[in-house]
């Protein structure tokens, strides 16, 4: 076969995907509403069961939805019959995924579904079908031409792309966040691009804390034992008024013979740069790099005027965050 065709075998397959999305998109109307809201608001998990292809798109629905903080599992369709239907309960969200809407081996899920009054989402593409009727919620997806004529391709994009539908706008429902995200998604590069500054902060007795009115020689022992090149001044109510910098100290120095019996209020630069710990570590990097400086003071959203822990740009680096 001339390998010229194959490049147009690709085109015409992702085509064909392409026609069938859009008519999906056709498709979307109240009860898609309706499902987002019974998944957002369901007190117990999501199950998505298919059989076949459909049900490898089950498992890619449920993965996605327990990512987004809703918890979803793939049901196998054949176990169901085998003593799996024991892990439906009546507070669950049922969704089940057959394109013909005729499929066997969902018709005693289904029977439990409707028996014991659990919720179902059907998922199919023919009004006459079993699923159809006995669905609570019906999400007609449109009937395609699959490529080669026979092989589920365009169907199953379809399932695909309404899962994740379904997914994100339940995500948004709950005004589930990054931060929310970060918390299930802790590992590879996903979780270090969602690292706060919370999680790399120095914090406690760790924080180069002085007051205002000690003298310099006092505030250059603190420095050196706390090993951060930099200081945090406080005033006596302990509101943080100041930073003093390594690269401050080296410029005073040069200047004032008296430079160890000053003040720290008369050194330090007022008004710090700060951020609140649950700004993104890559954010406060940029912000760093921005200003032209190597550290940060991190306070709450609560209390502004109060520093809770430290930051500086090598905690930052260390993390292989850039």
């Amino acid at each position: 076969m001339n390998k010229k065709k194959f490049t147009k075998i690709a085109k015409d397959v992702i085509e064909l995907e392409i026609k069938s999305l859009q008519k999906l998109k056709k498709k979307i109307d109240n009860s898609f509403n309706k499902a987002v809201v019974e998944i957002a608001k369901c007190q117990s998990k999501v199950i998505v069961c298919g059989v076949g292809k459909s049900g490898l798109i089950a498992s890619k629905i449920a993965a996605t939805l327990s990512s987004v903080g809703t918890p979803a599992f793939k049901l196998s369709a054949s176990d169901s019959s085998h003593g799996d239907l024991g892990s439906i309960q009546k507070k669950d969200v049922l969704i089940l995924l057959s394109y013909s809407g005729q499929t066997n081996e969902l018709k005693n899920i289904i029977q439990y579904a409707n028996r014991n009054k659990v919720l179902l989402i059907g998922i199919m593409s023919k009004k006459d079908s079993i699923l159809y009727k006995a669905a609570d919620i019906k999400l007609l997806i449109p009937q395609v031409i699959e490529s080669g004529g026979i092989v589920p391709t365009s169907s199953t994009t379809v399932q695909l792309a309404l899962g994740d539908a379904l997914a994100i706008a339940a995500m948004q429902y709950k005004n589930f966040g990054k931060l929310d995200f970060k918390k299930i998604h802790p590992a590879g590069n996903l979780g270090l691009k969602l690292k706060t500054v919370e999680d790399l902060m120095v914090t406690g007795p760790q924080i180069p804390f002085v007051q205002d009115n000690i003298n310099m020689k006092k505030a250059l022992e603190i420095l050196t034992k706390k090993k951060l090149g930099f200081l945090i001044i406080q005033d006596k109510n302990k509101k943080t008024i100041g930073i003093i910098t390594d690269g401050q100290i080296r410029r005073f120095k040069s200047k004032k013979n008296n430079f160890h019996s000053l003040k720290v209020k008369n050194v330090m630069t007022k008004n710090p740069i700060g951020v609140d710990k649950d700004m993104l570590a890559a954010k406060a990097l940029a912000l760093m790099n921005h200003k032209k400086i190597t550290s940060l003071s991190v306070f709450s959203k609560k209390n502004k005027s109060k520093t809770i822990g430290v930051i500086h740009i090598h905690n930052i680096l260390a993390s292989n965050i850039v």
